[in-house]
Parts: C-alpha cells; sequence; structure tokens
C-alpha cells in the first residue's frame, strides 16, 4: 500500500464517510474510525458512547485513556492502529441495538476492514467479538485466543469499559494485551482456533 500522507488522508476520508441514516438522530457527532489506515492492527470497539458523541472519536474519555495504557502494555502507542466501532452511529440513549441496526452499518465496517487491510483485528467486548466471529460464545470463554475469520487473525478482549471496575477483567484484559505484544513481536504461541 501507498503509504504517502495523501494517500493515507484519502483512505481515512473513504472509509469514514457517513451516509445519514436514522441511527445518528439525536447524535451531536457521527462517530467514524480514527488512527493509521497502514495499522497492522484494528480495533473493534461496540459502538459509541456518550464522550464519543461529543468528540465525534471513538475511544475517548475514561475507557479510551485505559486503551491507551492496554495499548501501551503491548507496546503499541494509538497512532500505530486504527480504532473503529461495529455501529459508527446510534441514538445516544439506546444500550441494545437491534439486528436492522447492525446491518445498516455493517458495510461501513467491512469498508473498514478491507481499506486498513489489517494484520490482526482486535475485538473488544462481547458485541464486537460476536459481530466479527459470527458466533454465540461469550467474551469471558473466548478473551485472549487466537481466533481466525476469513483470511483474518481475531483476538479478542475484554472491552476497557467492563474491566474500569472490575479487578478480575482487568487483570485478563492486561494479561490478553501483554500476550498480544508478545503475538506481533513474533514470540508468543499463536495458537489458532476456528
Amino acid at each position: 500500500m501507498d503509504g504517502s500522507p495523501d494517500k493515507i488522508q484519502a483512505i481515512a476520508d473513504e472509509i469514514s464517510v457517513c451516509n445519514k441514516c436514522p441511527l445518528c438522530e439525536g447524535r451531536t457527532n457521527v462517530v467514524v474510525g480514527d488512527g493509521d489506515p497502514n495499522a497492522r492492527i484494528l480495533i473493534i470497539g461496540e459502538a459509541p458512547g456518550k464522550n464519543e458523541d461529543l468528540q465525534g472519536r471513538p475511544f475517548v474519555g475514561a475507557a479510551g485513556k485505559y486503551l491507551d495504557e492496554l495499548l501501551s502494555i503491548a507496546g503499541i502507542k494509538r497512532e500505530e492502529v486504527y480504532i473503529a466501532n461495529v455501529l459508527k452511529c446510534r441514538p445516544p440513549g439506546n444500550r441494545d441495538p437491534k439486528v436492522e441496526e447492525i446491518e445498516m452499518c455493517a458495510p461501513y465496517l467491512r469498508e473498514q476492514t478491507r481499506a486498513v487491510d489489517p494484520e490482526y483485528i482486535v475485538t473488544l467486548g462481547n458485541f464486537a467479538t460476536k459481530f466479527i466471529l459470527k458466533t454465540e460464545v461469550g467474551i469471558t470463554r473466548l478473551h485472549g485466543q487466537l481466533k481466525q475469520a476469513g483470511r483474518f487473525r481475531v483476538y479478542p478482549v475484554f472491552h476497557p469499559a467492563a474491566a474500569i471496575y472490575d479487578r478480575t477483567k482487568r487483570d485478563a484484559l492486561e494479561q490478553d494485551f501483554a500476550r498480544l505484544g508478545e503475538l506481533l513481536k513474533g514470540e508468543g504461541s499463536a495458537e489458532s482456533s476456528g
């Protein structure tokens, strides 16, 4: 891929395009992807929250700060990843997106995946993991296990927001990001099951 700044900006603009749909009603901003389109890692969250709505970027606020800490554990900077949401938008009070709402944003997420073309997809939490892996198995069983979805290596972990106040999830999340760092360096045992 041509890594020139102009090409990177063109890709970022292309994959951040929003076709206004009913999901954005009541939102201040449409939350689009953020980061390096040449990244080895695509991080997929669940859906934008109140802080994301205010700033128009994924993973800001307490969960965003904690995500930065976790990336540091893996030896990665935020500028070296691309962050997306399963849903780029949804009404601010809707904590349980419907299937038809997910389908509205599915083409957008697929386009991000194709344009970024990551080596790894890190899914944060149950919703993103089930969406990407097309499974009903929960994150408690899947976290920290390298999986295969088509040509992508998928690495499910707990959502940082869920781990902020839960020490057991926090410990698991930090261990999983340490292992991710090892995998990226080629030092981890890349056991894959799909």
